[in-house]
């Protein structure tokens, strides 16, 4: 496997951990609970977030992706 698709699979995960933290804290928000605080799921998910820019970045300035040049 190639760096570059471990990478993608890495960053699509990410992803979709942010979704089921926003999710999560939707529930507890709608629902009511007050067992677990909802800032604990909304703060993973700014956390999950900003370590997929930073990979981003860092995989921007590593070479492993490149931008489009042009995006039209």
């Amino acid at each position: 496997m190639s760096v570059l698709f471990i990478f993608k699979v890495v960053l699509v995960l990410l992803l979709l951990f942010i979704l089921f933290n926003l999710g999560r804290a939707l529930f507890i928000m709608v629902k009511g609970e007050q067992t677990v605080p909802m800032s604990q799921y909304l703060g993973r998910r700014v956390l999950f977030s900003v370590l997929v820019v930073v990979l981003l970045l860092v995989a921007l300035g590593s070479g492993v992706i490149s931008p489009n040049a042009r995006p039209y």
